[in-house]
């Protein structure tokens, strides 16, 4: 009995099951008020995590289990492999152009605006703190955004892969950034050898990943259909969508580039050799009805409301966050267009932060370069542009159906 006491399982069970609660919680009413479930999700982490505030640290644990955060990690790479899954690379590569030209504008923009904004509100910082606060807003966390179009069936619309391929170039571009301001920020100059290398690793990744993913999925999958195991189709999947991420984790990109890279050639066909009574959809499904929901629970469990507290502080990030907002928005404009589109769905889709930002703010902090105040503002900003996006997006996309 005393052995059951210590299991290190019990804990993660107990964490899970509070973490599904809240995140069904939140759904339920989220759905009621005709808003996408994620942002229920969200705001049941919020509530949960914080309270703490009320003198209620029952759930304080679960900010702290990394075995839970592995699940949470685990979550947003399903959910990016399951949209990669939904799109092809015909698809993609028919918005490429205007991808690009939206994650380009969608970087510089908040970079410049946020290098200069940050000066006038927070007078006195030193160069090298502008120059980080701008690299923060270039992030984007595309898990949100792919969320909100999954769930409103929108996937398939020109204006979601234009922000799905224009979220994987700026998380390119975004660590091409992040090297060149951390290396300012270390050694007092920019070392063009590294930068060359993380932006050939990034690049060549994205590339090899579809090209060779487009030759050798077919034959490798019908290779593996001759056996007739239970699951198989299943397993097979899984385990090139974790390949696919882990490999680009090695590239110096985020994992969920990998998921989505892998999704994206992995198209239905692909699968038809296995003879499955369903589909790999069908397969993901229930996996993913698990595991998303944890990872918005978490995200928003990270989120300290204490932030709030500081009124200089809460202005300040307002301006900030206007500015992020502003800086993706614009991005819908960055292309011409000879059919109809919807440049506000790009432009709020390419919006919310989520930890991607609070990752370039922790880097910042870890350096000395972003101060207690500014990190502070940062965690507004990103609870903000996370917060915002989802009900604009959820009614931009009602109206236009």
């Amino acid at each position: 009995m005393d052995a059951a006491h210590h299991d290190p399982v019990v804990p993660v069970l107990l964490g899970l099951s509070i973490v599904l609660i809240a995140a069904k919680l939140g759904a339920i009413i989220a759905d009621r008020l005709k808003q996408p479930e994620v942002l229920g999700e969200l705001l049941a982490g919020i509530i949960v995590g914080n309270l703490i505030l009320f003198n209620f640290d029952a759930f304080e644990f679960i900010k702290h289990d990394h075995e839970i955060a592995i699940f949470a990690e685990l979550g947003v790479i399903i959910l990016l492999f399951d949209v990669g899954l939904e799109s092809n690379v015909k698809e993609m590569l028919e918005v490429g152009i205007k991808s690009f030209l939206v994650a380009i504008v969608g970087v510089v923009t908040p970079f410049l605006i946020g290098y200069y904004i940050t000066d006038l509100i927070i007078p006195g910082l030193e160069f090298i703190n502008r120059l980080f606060m701008g690299a923060i807003l270039t992030a984007t966390s595309v898990g949100i955004t792919a969320r909100v179009f999954k769930d409103l069936k929108f996937m398939k619309k020109e204006e979601a892969r234009i922000v799905l391929g224009a979220a994987v170039i700026d998380d390119i571009l975004g660590l091409i950034i992040l090297a060149i301001v951390t290396g300012i920020a270390q050694t007092g100059q920019v070392e063009m050898g590294s930068i060359m290398g993380i932006s050939f690793k990034a690049i060549a990744f994205v590339v090899l990943a579809v090209v060779l993913g487009v030759m050798l999925a077919h034959r490798t999958i019908k290779l593996i259909s001759i056996f007739k195991i239970p699951g198989m189709m299943l397993t097979t999947a899984l385990v090139l969508c974790f390949l696919g991420a882990y490999l680009a984790n090695q590239a110096g990109l985020a994992t969920i580039v990998g998921a989505f890279a892998i999704g994206l050639v992995l198209e239905e066909v692909h699968f038809k050799s296995f003879l499955a009574e369903y589909s790999i959809h069908d397969y993901i499904k229930p996996i993913s009805f698990l595991l998303v929901p944890i990872f918005f629970v978490m995200t928003g469990m990270q989120v300290d409301v204490s932030v709030f507290t500081k009124p200089s502080t809460v202005i300040a990030a307002l301006a900030i966050t206007a500015v992020a907002i502003l800086g993706k928005l614009i991005c819908g404009w960055a292309f011409t267009s000879s059919s109809p589109i919807n440049r506000m769905i790009i432009g709020m889709g390419m919006v919310p932060r989520g930890e991607v930002g609070l990752i370039f703010a922790t880097v910042g902090k870890s350096i000395g370069v972003v101060n207690d105040e500014l990190y502070a503002i940062t965690v507004i900003m990103v609870i903000l542009t996370t917060l915002i996006p989802p009900p604009i997006l959820n009614a931009l996309i009602k109206n236009q159906k």
